[in-house]
């Protein structure tokens, strides 16, 4: 059993600040701490039943406040979200609100859950944690980013750690008497220069994420800088920690310093080497072996170990370490495996040991706090201005600096990390940290409502017309935003685009858009911005889709592909796609559907959250959608097959107009063969055409002098056209420009009720490899699909397509359920008459100012005219 021995001279002093450094450099114990002794035998409990307290042996005790920690984090992390505050906040308060801040001052619970005999476990696991979570911060970064990130990344860098060290240590040293009381003052001003300067880039990283700026100009040049200044705290902190030694002379300082480089210089041209050619050795399509990633983690504790032996802190060596280790498949290998665990459930242990040191009510000299904060609060400020001054200078806005500044004030564990050891080193007293750690905790809170408020993103005004493909030609370009989850979704949209027609006469563009669940995982947001940055990107599936995509637009012609990451919770994902379809002018959305193909046959959900998305970007979304159901098209033998069989059943309506539009595209292709099965009610009439636009004549005596054009004329709108005369319309003149096409087969089908049409479409013949399908087929209501709406499992499909990929329908078809942009136009009284002028640029401006005014959504029905 553990026993708390006061050394002579030390009774009643206060416990110890740090368990595991109680012996000096020299070997003496030192005389200002208490010694812990530890008994090997008491590490797991005999049980309750034998009447002992399980909390008193180190093992249920450490679970318990493992459990605790974990738990405290996590709800606070739930409360926080709301208001948008990054996971580091929650995980700092919780320590603060375990330690003897709050539920401290109980003794109960400070003597039985967190007694000052278990710290020694609770420390040693916290910084076993930390050690493998700055091997990931240094895995997730690229050594390059610094040559390829510019110099305006690096200025802004370098002036958001130069102007807070300066004027932060100026400011410390001017009241040096007050705020540095009974430590090396010195050192102090090292470390509190540092801990001032230093921005948070892993935090950074996951605010620009949550507040959808990771793409944005301002969230790269922010990363960029951040990684940067990133780089450079390691190498302060390194020297801090070197000149820090209060007890050393100036020649072993500088013989830390120097096997400091030595160490540097090794894992770059020793084990950087040694790893390439690990990833070399590893077969194409084939990941590393366990073996390899085990010895791989355990020279993270050698590093570790090394720097320490060196007088650098362990975690150093960790984070040089993982900056060796090359992106690509073996990084994604190791992230896998290591950062769940590691960010759940070790690295709060950390952040609980800050809060457990952080002793607000030892804060007593007001006095020492005001200048504190005045301290911090004139190196931030510093920062904020030097960033702005560089921003301006840079051409960028007023608005745009302050964000930017405030983002590169983002604090979080590599502060922590250097008030710990200034506080282990006893630079800082328990007064000084306190009030670090708190004005740390308001400064990070305070970046995300003032970025989201301050940073407006000049958005131009988006309008365009090719909104759907009906109101485009079949045979212009053809924008598609082309969503995909994972690689399994990648053959059947090349299958697709491969049956859309693609030449240099038609051309079609299209945006990869890979979608990133954002997890909190740092790996996925380096994902983002390395794509976005066009440098090397750390997700393996990322550089497999892109690849596929990139070698499918080398061997074809006519086809334009740019890859794209978007990184966002799946909650509000929609809006990201919304915002780059309108953004890009794109016509078409084509979406996986939420469920694959089993082995046999079957269809098993992948996502439970994408047909939440789905749904969120069917109701949202700025031009057409489609959902692609893969059954079948991506296999191998349907895409090498020299013919493609597409059949389109048509009920009427704008989705199935929509329909109609895309595989007007398709018949183009040599190798398609279309079937139109048009489904009509035994009563069906077609209505009368509409009439058309005419021209009136000028008023009878209207004088010569008129103010009015001499050749202009009157525009009568068009009465409104119901959907039967729209469809009339459309599939007349889609007949009329393939007469004589052998490769279009044209039948109607007439059925009176759900069922008939359920047989007639499962008589269809079965060699169809892709049916196209309206969402909402035909008039609202219609006995033709009424019954079959009602049974619907999946309702993004709408009910024809549903059926067909539903487990009661025999055949295994692909399956393209589109629904159709419409444009609602109001139809306006008659109003004054619009001048057609001889000017072309007059006339468009004379429309434009007396266009009435339109307002879209998706999905809805009403009128389909063009501008």
């Amino acid at each position: 059993m553990a026993t708390v021995l006061p050394t002579a001279g030390a009774a009643g002093m206060l416990p110890p600040r740090n368990a595991t450094a109680q012996v000096t450099p020299r070997g003496n114990i030192s005389s200002a701490a208490s010694v812990v002794c530890y008994s090997p035998m008491m590490v797991t409990a005999y049980g309750i039943w034998q009447g002992v307290n399980p909390l008193e042996f180190s093992l249920p005790l450490f679970i318990l406040q493992t459990a605790i920690i974990v738990a405290t984090t996590r709800l606070l992390v739930l409360l926080l979200k709301p208001i948008r505050q990054p996971r580091v906040i929650a995980e700092i308060l919780a320590g603060v609100i375990l330690g003897p801040s709050v539920m401290g001052q109980v003794e109960v619970w400070a003597t039985t859950v967190f007694p000052l005999r278990s710290l020694l476990t609770l420390e040693t696991v916290a910084h076993l944690g930390l050690l493998y979570f700055l091997f990931l911060v240094g895995l997730e970064m690229d050594v390059n980013v610094i040559k390829r990130s510019g110099t305006k990344a690096l200025i802004i860098a370098v002036a958001g750690m130069a102007l807070p060290f300066c004027i932060g240590t100026a400011t410390s040293f001017i009241f040096r008497h007050q705020v540095s009381k009974n430590v090396h003052q010195a050192s102090f001003l090292l470390f509190l220069g540092v801990a001032l300067s230093v921005t948070a880039f892993p935090v950074l990283a996951r605010i620009l994420a949550e507040i959808k700026l990771l793409n944005s100009d301002l969230g790269r040049i922010a990363m960029s800088a951040a990684i940067v200044n990133d780089m450079c705290a390691w190498i302060l902190l390194a020297l801090a920690i070197a000149i820090s030694e209060v007890n050393s002379s100036a020649f072993s300082s500088l013989w830390v310093l120097l096997a400091g480089v030595v160490f540097v210089l090794v894992c770059f041209y020793a084990v950087r080497p040694l790893m390439w050619w690990l990833v070399r050795r590893v077969p194409e399509g084939e990941t590393i072996s366990d073996v390899h990633v085990t010895l791989i983690l355990t020279g993270v504790m050698v590093a570790g170990v090394c720097t320490d032996a060196i007088g650098i802190h362990s975690v150093f060596g960790a984070f040089v370490y993982g900056l060796v280790i090359p992106s690509g498949q073996l990084g994604v290998v190791l992230i896998e495996k290591l950062e769940d665990f590691v960010t759940g459930l070790l690295l709060p242990l950390f952040f609980a040991i800050s809060g457990l040191r952080t002793n607000v009510t030892r804060v007593r000299d007001p006095v020492t706090v005001g200048l504190l904060v005045l301290v911090f609060t004139m190196a931030s400020f510093a920062k904020i201005m030097g960033t702005i001054l560089i921003a301006i200078s840079y051409t960028m806005t007023f608005r745009d600096g302050v964000a930017l500044g405030f983002l590169m004030n983002t604090r979080g564990l590599v502060e922590m990390i250097v008030l710990n050891i200034g506080r282990d080193k006893e630079v800082l007293d328990d007064e000084s940290f306190a009030v670090m750690v708190l004005v740390s905790v308001a400064m990070t809170a305070l970046v995300t409502p003032v970025v989201t408020t301050v940073y407006r993103p000049a958005r131009r005004l988006v309008g365009y017309k090719r909104r759907n493909l009906q109101r485009s030609k079949h045979d212009a370009e053809l924008r598609m935003l082309a969503c995909v989850h994972t690689t399994r979704n990648v053959p059947s949209i090349i299958s697709l685009l491969e049956l859309s027609n693609p030449t240099k006469r038609s051309p079609i563009f299209i945006y990869a858009l890979h979608l990133v669940e954002l997890t909190g995982r740092a790996s996925n947001m380096l994902a983002a911005h390395h794509s976005a940055s066009s440098q090397s990107r750390s997700a393996a599936s990322s550089d497999h889709i892109f690849n596929a995509f990139e070698s499918y637009e080398e061997s074809v012609g006519g086809v334009s592909i740019q890859a794209l990451t978007a990184v966002s919770p799946y909650q509000t994902m929609h809006e990201d796609v919304s915002v780059l379809a309108e953004d890009k002018h794109v016509s078409l959305i084509v979406l996986p559907f939420h469920k694959q193909q089993t082995v046999d046959g079957g269809m098993e959900p992948i996502n439970a959250s994408l047909r939440g998305f789905n749904e969120s970007i069917l109701a949202a979304a700025p031009c057409s959608v489609g959902i692609l159901v893969d059954r079948g098209l991506s296999a191998a033998a349907a895409r090498m097959a020299s013919v493609h069989h597409v059949a389109l059943l048509f009920f009427g309506g704008p989705d199935d107009r929509e329909g109609l539009a895309y595989a007007w595209r398709m018949v183009e292709h040599p190798g398609v063969c279309l079937t139109i099965v048009r489904f009509i009610p035994p009563d069906y009439k077609a209505p009368a055409p509409a009439p058309q636009h005419h021209m009136a004549p000028p008023p009878r005596g209207a004088p010569a002098a008129s103010n009015v054009h001499a050749r202009a004329i009157t525009i009568v709108p068009d009465a409104a056209k119901s959907e039967r005369q729209m469809d009339e319309e459309y599939m007349s003149e889609f007949r009329t420009r393939n007469v004589g096409n052998d490769a279009i087969l044209y039948m109607e089908q007439v059925v009176a009720n759900s069922e008939e049409t359920l047989a007639a479409i499962r008589d269809l013949d079965s060699a169809h490899e892709l049916y196209i399908v309206g969402r909402h087929p035909g008039e609202e209501g219609s006995p033709l699909t009424s019954a079959l709406a009602e049974w619907m499992e999946s309702p993004e499909l709408g009910p024809i397509g549903d059926l067909l990929v539903s487990s009661e329908f025999s055949k295994m078809v692909s399956v393209l359920v589109m629904q159709q942009y419409v444009i609602t136009t109001p139809q306006p009284a008659v109003g004054p008459a619009v001048p057609v002028t001889d000017d072309p640029v007059r006339q468009y401006v004379t429309n434009a100012n007396q266009r009435t005014a339109v307002t879209g959504r998706a999905g809805w029905g009403g009128s389909a005219a063009d501008f």
